[in-house]
């Protein structure tokens, strides 16, 4: 029997090894961990290399699993399996995901790393390692270090869970403008452990390296047990004065970096619109509450502020804002005290009413001339009351507030839509962000505030001569906040010898404007010879910031135009300097398993397995993005071969099982429908006891605006037509074995199999891939596909993916399944049969475990496992 060992899950810019396996201690051995970071000009390029062995008889199953930064770009993965190297390309997401599956349905093991959301950051990757075998990997990443309340962070998480004989930390840091404060801590050091770190710091230079011996790494030395687990942090800052910043030039690129620092700070006026609904009921509303009366004392004498709850009704505090008085801040303290969870969710009035608020305000010169709005809003789920269309609620905050105030967005935990706040907070100069549900939150949401508590400059404009610079970034901001950075990067044209700058921006007591020039030559010569400067880093700073501001303006785009030449640009450079970013994919392949898999023989223990990593939990509104990567994991060809995938996702995944097949037990029937159970890892193979050439109606939601039917053919083994509809835009597709019939405004055009082709109408995109499949799709809506199968029979195979956008108004005879559906154990199944329950809205159906021909894949020899249900119309 195969053992499979937990190997390695790291986490950064935190860090994590994570070594378990239930059966031999320390099976695998992780016998060298490296982590290099190199920061130059506070652009890190981190290389993780871990060498693992395999020290038991008999093969094991090593899983390599990373959460990098958000922020973080992969640009490069690798393992060598006894001396042979594996090495990872980037591809645009679709070509990478075909990829992935060709190589799977053709019986080769493939892994896919892929960028599922812009906030997604799980990296996992697994490996069968023979007896005595060794394997490497190696992970490289880049990101731009963010300044926040006046330092730099690298996160290191330390977690072997085995004494690791070659284990170290080392950290180069470079910054021309000189380091003004350096420090590390550690949550597990003790006396021993810190005789293993040195630290070496000059004028602009630092090396830190953490190289604890075996011994040092013990508990005690009668155990084989490791102190290493908790965090080890670096913090640093650069040295800066009240100028117009540091310019640092590389091979045709610059860099400009502006931090002013002993300004003024602007007066605010700060309206906190907090969601006191339902769902925020319990331990989210007293962190909520504890957080507003900290965030409450700090306020300035010379802020003005206002709270607003909101449930299914809007309350406000005061009907205006007041002045942060001892007085005042003390009534608003005595009315957060008070605020109770209960009731739904009006986002849309509660925003309104702050934007009325503060124009009151400003009408009736409340405020100060010089001053700064904003609204912070908090909430942790979805709008129930009143308006709920969130592109309605979107437009009518921007068109309320109008450019003039800000609005910073907090969804707190994971039953918002993220994507909802993060748009509507970019439409109106601010940013999102998510407060996870942990015993700090309240500490996550004042750390939140103190990042935008002391505004010092707004309406920033950083200009360079216009005909010398190429490719410029960003470089106009509304607001700087004291502790922050802003960052500039674009080309140089090779003319020119000096590069001058002008920054013009509002103090809180004047206008200012900052000049500096900057010597092409000289600044080049700063790097020049520095030994761990990597390549052309100002370069690829400057595609990385480029990619992400492009990335942001595709999501506020109000023009589809414009917003496809954003993510075209964005995809286009993310190729060129291999970043792995949501819109590309790393495939890895590695050489065939040459072992004989065998059936799990307790398919019901692993569908309820449970992740072996502590702390992390899957919500279930992502949980099928983790099922749908498990479906593909469990297209497993005849020939008994291993897929494996590695993923990106938002939350800390349980961990993807192998599934494993023997040749013997495959069939040769393909079902009528092949469907994923909501938030489950269970497929269900359905077929039809339905009459021949019958219309069948297979789905209705009214509330995403979507119906498809179905008819069977002649045989009934196999659907021939399907008819689907979508209300908005209103499009009719007619897919048959003969190609599509697309109707869209009076007008029809016809889509045959025998060539690729794709139409985009208001949003909606319909792609014919070439004698393989149809795809219909929408943003924040289900995607339907149906592949055209050829052999034997010519016939049609319908399925959806983003399956969690449809409502629990869905209908017909597939969309029942997809709410208050689930699995159950039946204690009466025959011996020796794999059964269980479906039960399907209180209906009980039985259901077995059978193999079957995949229509998903291209491969006519691709199957999968699956519950096996006859049904009658």
């Amino acid at each position: 029997m195969e053992e499979r060992a937990f190997v390695a899950l790291l986490v950064i810019s935190s860090l994590i090894v994570l070594a378990e396996n239930t059966d031999h201690k320390n099976a695998i051995e992780i016998y060298s961990l490296h982590v290099e970071s190199t920061v130059t000009s506070r652009f890190a390029h981190t290389v993780i290399t871990s060498r693992l062995v395999n020290k038991v008889n008999e093969s094991q199953e090593a899983v390599f699993e990373v959460e990098l930064p958000k922020t973080a770009f992969i640009t490069n993965f690798s393992m060598s399996i006894d001396g042979e190297t594996y090495p990872g390309t980037i591809k645009e997401k679709a070509s990478a995901q075909e990829q992935y599956d060709i190589a799977v349905s053709h019986g080769q093991s493939a892994g896919l790393v892929k960028t599922t959301g812009r906030k997604l950051e799980q990296f996992h990757v697994s490996v069968n390692v023979a007896s005595d075998s060794k394997v490497t990997f190696e992970l490289i990443y880049e990101e731009l270090l963010k300044r926040q309340l006046g330092r730099y962070e690298l996160l290191f998480k330390v977690r072997p869970k085995q004494l690791v004989k070659h284990f170290q930390i080392d950290v180069h840091i470079f910054e021309p403008q000189g380091i003004n404060f350096l420090e590390t801590d550690s949550t597990f050091m003790t006396n021993e452990l810190t005789e293993a770190l040195t630290k070496v710091q000059n004028e602009t230079k630092a090396h830190i390296l953490f190289k604890p011996t075996i011994v040092q790494q013990k508990k005690s030395p009668e155990l084989e047990e490791t102190l290493l687990d908790g965090d080890f942090i670096i913090r640093y800052d650069v040295k800066r004065s009240v100028s117009a910043g540091d310019i640092q030039i590389v091979n045709g690129y610059f860099v400009h970096y502006f931090a002013p620092n002993e300004m003024p700070t602007f007066p605010k006026n700060v309206i906190f619109v907090v969601d006191q609904s339902g769902s925020m009921s319990g331990r989210k509303i007293e962190q909520t509450r504890d957080a507003l009366l900290k965030i409450l004392e700090d306020l300035r004498p010379e802020d003005h502020f206002s709270l607003i709850t909101f449930n299914s009704l809007v309350t406000e505090w005061k009907n205006t804002l007041l002045q942060a008085t001892g007085q005042n801040v003390e009534s608003a303290k005595r009315y957060v005290k008070t605020v109770m969870a209960r009731g739904g969710t009006d986002i849309n009035n509660a925003l309104l009413t702050a934007a009325n608020t503060l124009d009151k305000a400003n009408y009736a010169e409340i405020l100060q001339a010089h001053s700064i709005s904003m609204i912070i809003l908090l909430t942790d789920g979805q709008p129930t009351v009143g308006v709920q269309d969130v592109e309605i609620i979107q437009q009518n905050i921007q068109k309320a507030i109008k450019g003039k105030y800000v609005l910073y967005c907090l969804g707190f935990g994971f039953d918002v839509s993220y994507k909802f706040l993060e748009k509507m907070a970019l439409d109106n100069g601010g940013i999102a962000r998510r407060i996870y549900e942990d015993s700090d939150s309240d500490l996550q949401l004042q750390s939140f505030y103190q990042e935008v508590a002391t505004p010092i400059l707004k309406d920033i404009e950083i200009q360079y001569p216009e005909n010398s610079i190429l490719e410029l970034t960003q470089n106009s901001f509304k607001l700087f906040f004291d502790g922050s950075e802003i960052v500039v990067a674009g080309r140089i044209d090779n003319e020119l010898d000096v590069l001058p700058v002008e920054i013009q921006a509002q103090s809180h007591t004047s206008n200012l404007i900052f000049k500096e020039e900057a010597n092409v030559r000289e600044k080049e010569k700063v790097f020049q010879h520095q030994k761990y400067i990597f390549g052309n880093f100002i370069e690829r700073l400057w595609a990385y910031l480029t990619i992400q501001q492009l990335l942001e303006k595709s999501i506020s785009a109000q023009e589809e135009q414009q917003k496809n030449m954003q993510v075209a640009r964005a995809l286009e450079l993310s190729m060129k300097y291999s970043f792995v970013t949501p819109l590309t994919s790393m495939v890895v392949t590695k050489p065939d398993d040459q072992q004989k898999l065998q059936l799990a023989n307790k398919p019901a223990e692993s569908d309820n397995e449970k992740s072996r990593f502590t702390g992390f939990s899957v919500r279930s509104d992502r949980y099928f993005l983790v099922s749908q990567a498990r479906d593909y994991i469990q297209r497993v060809p005849k020939t008994g071969q291993r897929a494996i995938l590695l993923d990106m996702t938002e939350q800390s995944p349980d961990i993807f099982r192998t599934v494993q097949t023997t040749p013997q037990l495959l069939t040769n029937e393909y079902p009528h429908f092949l469907f994923q159970l909501p938030r489950q890892n269970d497929v269900i193979c359905l077929n039809i006891d339905g009459q021949p050439q019958a219309y069948i109606n297979l789905i209705s939601d009214r509330a995403k605006g979507i119906s498809v039917t179905g008819k069977l053919g002649r045989n009934r083994n196999h659907f021939v037509l399907f008819e689907i509809t979508n209300l908005d835009p209103h499009v009719q597709l007619h897919v048959s074995k003969e190609g599509t019939v697309l109707s869209y405004g009076g007008h029809t055009t016809k889509l045959p199999w025998k060539k690729s082709a794709s139409s985009t109408i208001q949003g909606l995109k319909i792609a014919v891939e070439k004698e393989r499949s149809l795809t219909m799709s929408a943003s924040d809506n289900i995607t339907i596909k149906i592949a055209f199968v050829k052999s034997p029979n010519r016939f049609l195979g319908l399925y959806f993916m983003d399956t969690d956008h449809f409502s629990d108004k869905a209908s017909g005879l597939l969309g029942q399944f997809y709410f208050d559906t689930h699995l159950e154990s039946n204690p009466g199944a025959s011996q020796g049969e794999d059964e269980r329950v479906l039960s399907v809205h209180g209906q009980k159906h039985r259901v077995t475990r059978k193999y079957k021909k995949d229509y998903r894949l291209e491969s006519a020899t691709g199957t999968i496992s699956c519950w096996s249900l006859y049904i009658t119309p």
